[in-house]
């Protein structure tokens, strides 16, 4: 039920890497490929804990992570990055990229509905699209947006509030943000969107989710169209 100060939700924010896209360890092919171009790490035991930092930190802004792993070295970290992208673009490119069973039918119905959708993702705007493009999802949603210009990546708030602005939602009430990481949990969270969920088709499991503060926890986001119509 909906109160007078509680708008229905008219604006979901999607995750797209292990949330809408399958995720099939291409961030780990692609680590490795940034570390051997870069030169990261010194030895196996130095590479296997920036692996686990790189899954731990899923969702957020790439060049974010490769700047921790660098430590500050900036000219390493954007070396990092673009080999990075660029070998997470050419694995899209060659096939390696499908959308998670019921995603694309649910963008469409949420958009029939007139509910708004946006896009986000951690990776830079060309890896971004190389998944689109690959998936034909250029028109799916309302919004799309990556970390850039002024737009901070997650944990923070910024790419929620931007949709929200962009669609022109009417409070942060209105908003539900899903995604598959601690990252897009804490980044819902500190954009105040009333409904924070996480999904288990990627990278952080169901306790991981719910000690970020998800306050629903789905198998997929195909379980989302029963949810949306419980919290409305």
């Amino acid at each position: 039920m909906t109160t007078s100060d509680t708008h229905p939700i008219s604006l979901v924010v999607f995750d797209m890497a292990g949330t809408t896209v399958e995720d099939r360890g291409l961030v780990q092919q692609s680590f490795a490929a940034a570390d051997e171009h870069a030169g990261l790490s010194r030895d196996e035991q130095d590479r296997a804990r920036m692996l686990t930092y790189v899954t731990d930190t899923m969702g957020q802004s790439k060049i974010d992570v490769f700047r921790h792993l660098s430590g500050g070295n900036e000219e390493q970290a954007q070396s990092a990055n673009k080999a990075f992208e660029d070998r997470y673009g050419q694995l899209v490119r060659d096939g390696h990229c499908s959308a998670i069973p019921g995603a694309a039918d649910l963008l469409h119905d949420l958009r029939s509905d007139g509910i708004k959708t946006a896009l986000t993702t951690g990776f830079a705007h060309e890896t971004q699209y190389a998944i689109l493009d690959a998936l034909g999802w250029r028109d799916i949603a309302d919004v799309v947006l990556c970390p850039g210009d002024g737009m901070r990546g997650r944990p923070f708030p910024d790419m929620p509030l931007t949709a929200l602005l962009r669609t022109s939602a009417p409070s942060v009430q209105a908003m539900l943000v899903v995604g598959d990481t601690t990252s897009d949990i804490t980044s819902g969270l500190r954009s105040g969107a009333r409904v924070v969920v996480g999904v288990l088709t990627g990278a952080h499991d169901a306790d991981q989710l719910r000690a970020a503060g998800a306050t629903h926890i789905l198998e997929s986001v195909a379980d989302l169209p029963s949810l949306i119509d419980a919290v409305n």
